[in-house]
């Protein structure tokens, strides 16, 4: 088992910048696949990036290349989200999660968090 605790999540305007934070607890952590997954109201939960245990290999939806930066440190067990030039519509909870492989599909990953929630006003 891998437990996973997001902190950071809050209310920003337009423009401004978030962080994220993902501690993982239980079983190694280092094997696993990392990503951050949202879910907007009445939408359904969508992938936002993803960290392959090495960190060699990285994956972002299109809708936040260039804004957002996930990282991660097998040491800390953590996995982080950097949100920058933030939206309205990056309004949602945001999940940890951890898999056996690197996927942009929730149905890949084993772990998950409890959510964060990430409010942006125009």
């Amino acid at each position: 088992q891998v437990q996973l605790v997001e902190s950071g999540g809050g209310s920003v305007q337009a423009g401004g910048s978030l962080r994220l934070s993902c501690a993982a607890s239980g079983r190694t952590f280092s094997p696993y696949a990392m990503a951050w997954f949202r879910q907007a109201p009445g939408k359904e939960r969508e992938f936002v990036a993803s960290n392959h245990w090495s960190g060699s290999v990285i994956k972002y939806a299109d809708s936040v290349k260039g804004r957002f930066t996930i990282s991660r440190d097998n040491v800390k067990n953590t996995v982080n989200l950097q949100m920058n030039s933030l939206k309205p519509e990056d309004t949602a909870v945001y999940y940890c999660a951890a898999g056996p492989r690197l996927s942009d599909s929730d149905g890949e990953y084993t772990f998950w968090g409890q959510g964060t929630q990430v409010t942006v006003s125009s």
